[in-house]
């Protein structure tokens, strides 16, 4: 071989060595990348944070400037279209906060409003139950406080001075026929008792029964106070001529009264007998009386939609007047624990409940919910979590917004088969050319996100 061959033989196989390290070169690199990170997550699309069907394979900004939400290989093995995904950065912007469903008693303050009333059992009336004419007035204002057993007024009756005198007859009648057969001692003893039953009926007291029958001067008849307490109605006039029955004075004992509160109609089923109560009116606005619920009335306002309680109240000092309006607060609710979260954990759309369950860091999936009781702060939770599972109890509306929390309530939903396996299609090929259009775009990156977003 001659020199001139030797060199172009050198030269050729110069050529081939050159190509080859340069095939390996381009080969070889992203295999080694891909080993010095084995842990990082591929990132199959970018989704519209507002829930919308466009897609991107790079990650862009939306119409409002909100950053499209990744979506990583491991998400759809893992949560699925239910979960979703916050950066921590985006977290702690919106400062979410979280607690644990934890078993409580659900202390429940209900607040209504009602009015102070007197208590009809300890109201009395003075009514003689014969004709007469009131004689003298001891007790002559309405308001006027009396205690038991004061004189109230004389009366003076023909009709009861008459049986008065029969009584007496009687009674002497029957001393006189001591030596008497027994027939007539008994006849005797008869009329006595029967004169002294009727002085009885008209609440003529034992002591007035004993009068002289030979006594020429009008009698009169003292009516006593029944019950310490209030002069609310006072009809007798000195002088005038009452018939019987006709009620002259009214007596009330002010010592216990009632409240009458109106209960809504959702709230009455909480409301016990013996439930306490805090009463307030604005009379006395630094103060608070101890009341007792002892009745709940058996018939609805129609109007109002609210049920009537009566709320028996100690006034010893006599603070409380009757038609004052009052306020009560009744503790209300379960004595035993139940499971439950803050309320404000709850997101109500209307037709269902919803809580949002923190499984990690930036991850969260929302759960439907069954309520059960409430209290000012916390409501009882019948179905959907487990005790200990941390629920975001604040800026949950800002994940909605914020991660499309309706598409992902969607995915809850229960499709039919046909529906599923068409979603399933359809989802599986979207992923293929995400995953596809991933692949093309990573040689250049920079120029296909330039074309994506002229397009």
């Amino acid at each position: 071989m001659n020199t001139i061959g030797k060199l172009s033989l050198g030269t050729l196989l110069l050529l081939s060595g050159a190509a080859g390290s340069y095939w390996l070169g381009t080969h070889s690199t992203p295999n080694a990348k891909v080993a010095t990170n084995p842990t990082e997550r591929k990132v199959l699309y970018y989704r519209n944070p507002m829930g919308l069907a466009d897609t991107s394979p790079v990650a862009k900004k939306d119409a409002m400037g909100m950053d499209y939400v990744a979506v990583y290989e491991g998400d759809a093995e893992s949560g699925g279209n239910n979960t979703i995904n916050i950066s921590v950065e985006k977290i702690q912007k919106l400062g979410v906060k979280s607690e644990a469903a934890t078993m409580r008693k659900l202390n429940k303050t209900l607040r209504v409003t009602g009015r102070i009333e007197i208590d009809e059992r300890h109201t009395y009336t003075i009514a003689p139950k014969f004709e007469g004419w009131v004689e003298r007035l001891y007790v002559n204002t309405t308001g006027q406080t009396v205690t038991k057993g004061q004189p109230l007024f004389d009366v003076y009756s023909p009709e009861l001075v008459s049986a008065q005198r029969e009584h007496a007859l009687a009674v002497q009648g029957l001393a006189a026929l001591q030596e008497a057969d027994d027939d007539a001692k008994k006849s005797m003893q008869r009329l006595a008792d029967a004169s002294a039953t009727r002085l009885k009926n008209w609440d003529i007291s034992s002591a007035q029964l004993d009068t002289p029958a030979n006594s020429k001067s009008r009698l009169h008849v003292t009516f006593h106070a029944p019950v310490s307490g209030i002069v609310m109605e006072k009809k007798a006039v000195q002088g005038m001529r009452f018939m019987p029955g006709e009620v002259l004075y009214q007596i009330a004992d002010l010592s216990s009264l009632w409240v009458i509160a109106e209960v809504p109609e959702q709230d009455i089923a909480q409301v016990q007998l013996g439930s306490r109560a805090q009463i307030t009116v604005d009379a006395y606005p630094d103060r608070t009386f101890d009341g007792r619920v002892d009745f709940i009335y058996p018939t609805l306002n129609s109007s109002t939609r609210t049920v009537q309680i009566r709320i028996e109240i100690k006034n010893p000092k006599g603070l409380l007047k009757p038609a004052m309006f009052a306020s009560a607060q009744l503790a209300i609710g379960k004595s035993n624990k139940l499971l439950t979260v803050p309320t404000t954990a709850v997101i109500d759309s209307g037709t269902r409940q919803v809580v949002l369950v923190r499984l990690a860091e930036g991850r969260f999936e929302p759960r439907a919910v069954s309520l059960g009781n409430r209290s000012d702060d916390y409501v009882e939770i019948l179905s959907g979590i487990s005790e200990g599972e941390q629920i975001v109890t604040s800026a949950n509306f800002l994940i909605d917004a914020e991660s499309n929390l309706k598409a992902a309530l969607g995915g809850m939903g229960e499709p039919s088969v046909g529906a599923a396996t068409s979603s399933s299609s359809e989802q599986a090929s979207a992923a293929n050319s995400h995953r596809q259009q991933a692949g093309s775009y990573t040689a250049e990156p920079e120029k296909n996100h330039t074309q994506h977003e002229g397009h």
